[in-house]
């Protein structure tokens, strides 16, 4: 098969032909059908992931064909499904009590083990996979695959937005559109924080109240000033200490931090404004993933059209144009998220 490899960091991916993978007992060798090329990704390709080596391949977030099903596996071939780039064992305790994505014996395809840059991919543990709805398309679906699904989980499962509160989101990348968009259909009033006048004005035109420029500085004064008060949630989507640190300066007493953001390599210790933590009594919560069993419930909303996702996707690229999109993370990115639908190109 055809897969992108990292020889190198931060040198551009090397297409090569190599074994078609394995498929284990419990698990199904998808044809992949497309595949997100996240941040996370990038932390890989720089040398800043631990696990991320080269010779790795990289890609988390994907959908599939089923070509081949292990005796263990429930799906069969032809089904098409979607996966949590989290695939955890469902036999821990933790996994047992519906908390997947901190199951200590998960795998994760790109980080470890041989990502979706590629025309297949080997997924174990296939009871975490999703049927893909006929309504989603495949593109749609990869988008969801990380980003999404994080973000739903970070509102819904960790700070409990409610309808009326206000939500700040510090980037507005995959992970801060998906809150964006996400947030507005749980209700939420909403204010968007970014560097990019043009990722601003796409925001504002899904729905974000206020847009704050951090360039111009104040960014906790000024929400804090459109929000009456302070905002109530903020999600972090980048990782870094000045991003987390207005995070937690916009909210208003008894407000809830969301870190979302990765904070890995050089970034993954920061001074924190712990006296505000202290004297506005917040909560602070960190996220990753999305347990598996909340998955349909989510494609639920999406192909009864209580959310639209499509605005999330913003480019489709061939396999061979996965390092110009990893080399754009060094920087200002536009607005949305790019794709791979063609590993022939």
């Amino acid at each position: 098969m055809r897969a992108a490899i990292l020889k190198a960091y931060n040198s551009d991916l090397v297409i090569e032909t190599v074994a078609d993978p394995l498929c284990e007992a419990d698990g199904v060798v998808l044809r992949v059908l497309a595949c997100g090329i996240c941040r996370s990704d990038w932390h890989g390709w720089v040398g800043e992931h631990p696990k991320v080596k080269p010779g790795a391949i990289p890609g988390h977030e994907y959908c599939g064909e089923v070509v081949e099903a292990g005796p263990l596996a429930k799906w069969r071939k032809g089904d098409r499904v979607i996966a949590p780039f989290i695939l955890a064992c469902g036999q821990c305790p933790d996994c047992q009590a519906g908390l997947s994505n901190i199951c200590k014996s998960q795998r994760v395809p790109g980080f470890g083990e041989p990502g979706a840059y590629a025309e297949y991919i080997s997924v174990p543990h296939a009871h975490n996979l999703a049927r893909l709805p006929e309504a989603i398309s495949p593109v749609l679906a990869a988008g969801l695959g990380c980003r999404v699904t994080t973000a739903w989980h970070a509102l819904t499962g960790r700070a409990e937005l409610r309808a009326g509160e206000w939500l700040a989101v510090h980037g507005t990348g995959g992970i801060g559109l998906s809150a964006l968009i996400l947030g507005r259909a749980l209700g939420a009033r909403v204010v968007v924080v970014d560097v990019v006048p043009e990722k601003l004005s796409h925001a504002l035109a899904l729905g974000a109240e206020a847009a704050v420029d951090a360039r111009a500085g104040d960014v906790a004064a000024r929400i804090v000033e459109v929000t009456g008060g302070g905002a109530h949630v903020s999600i972090e989507a980048l990782g870094i200490e000045a991003t987390a640190n207005a995070s937690i300066d916009c909210l208003r007493t008894l407000g809830r931090h969301v870190q979302v953001g990765l904070p890995v390599g050089h970034t993954a210790r920061m001074e924190i404004n712990m006296n505000g933590v202290y004297m506005k009594q917040l909560a602070l919560f960190g996220t990753r993933g999305m347990p598996a069993w909340k998955y349909p419930s989510l494609l639920d909303l999406i192909t009864r059209g209580v959310v639209d996702m499509t605005p999330l996707i913003a480019r489709r690229v061939p396999l061979s144009g996965a390092s110009a999109e990893l080399r754009a993370f060094n920087g200002p990115m536009p607005p949305g998220v790019a794709v791979i639908d063609d590993f022939a190109a």
